[in-house]
């Protein structure tokens, strides 16, 4: 991608396509129950999986995707923060964030997104302490805007980073959320710079991104950073809410992580 795309939101004629997702939900069982059944290959080895989940979802959401690669021999984690509301929902400090913010006034939690990024560092340096073993981060949506962060800020603990339909630039601003977090009140403009000021900092570990063009969440003109070198970007034609659970996803991931 380069300097002179338009970013904006989806268009409402893919939300519409948001509903593929029920194709994925009614075909989930029946997947799980053949991994179950079938002798697979070792492609996991042991190797350290955390799995962040998106805006609204949980660890309990991620359940699908963990046991998809447990199956193929990763040890996987949640990221342990309950549900993920941007870190809107936790009270904290925007001035003891270790990005070295300028809080908008008045502060309406557009700093939460960085609360929870040095929260996953934190987990992810008590994990390294422990273990002295590296780790993937795999992040669905504002997981993966989260994963991405933290690689950002652990070069020498996170070896690889996938990201799916993440919005990668401007934060929500080119998100079908924008207009809600707008009547909040939420100044998206600032949380855009910031995001843009963080893209500036060097992601030095192998990085996957599957994006999607029919995307009804994120818009897909903000789901590449422009002259990104280090990033693979993946096309899928899948749902944003089917991402984390579509055959065509999860097997992606897993020749991703098989390259390693």
């Amino acid at each position: 991608m380069n300097n002179e795309i338009i970013l904006k939101a989806p268009p409402s004629r893919n939300g519409l396509k948001e509903y593929r997702v029920a194709f994925d939900l009614l075909s989930l069982p029946l997947r799980m129950s053949v991994l179950k059944l079938k002798r697979l290959e070792n492609i996991g080895q042991g190797r350290n999986v955390f799995v962040l989940p998106g805006f609204g979802a949980s660890d309990k959401t991620m359940y699908p995707l963990r046991y998809y690669l447990e199956k193929y021999g990763f040890k996987t984690f949640g990221w342990g923060l309950g549900i993920n509301k941007a870190g809107m929902d936790i009270k904290h400090d925007p001035h003891a964030i270790s990005w070295r913010l300028t809080p908008p006034t008045p502060y309406k939690g557009e700093a939460g997104v960085a609360f929870l990024c040095d929260a996953m560092v934190n987990t992810i340096k008590k994990f390294y302490l422990l273990t002295n073993e590296k780790v993937i981060l795999v992040g669905w949506s504002l997981g993966g805007t989260i994963a991405r962060e933290v690689a950002r800020d652990l070069p020498n603990i996170v070896e690889h980073v996938i990201t799916l339909g993440s919005p990668l630039i401007g934060g929500p601003k080119y998100t079908a959320a924008a207009s809600i977090l707008t009547k909040k009140g939420l100044n998206l403009d600032w949380i855009e710079n910031e995001v843009s000021k963080r893209n500036m900092l060097p992601l030095t570990c192998k990085s996957t991104s599957i994006v999607s063009p029919s995307d009804g969440v994120v818009g897909y003109s903000a789901s590449f950073v422009p002259n990104d070198k280090r990033t693979r970007y993946i096309e899928l034609d899948v749902s944003h809410l089917g991402m984390g659970i579509n055959h065509k996803t999860l097997s992606t991931i897993l020749r991703e992580l098989r390259c390693n």
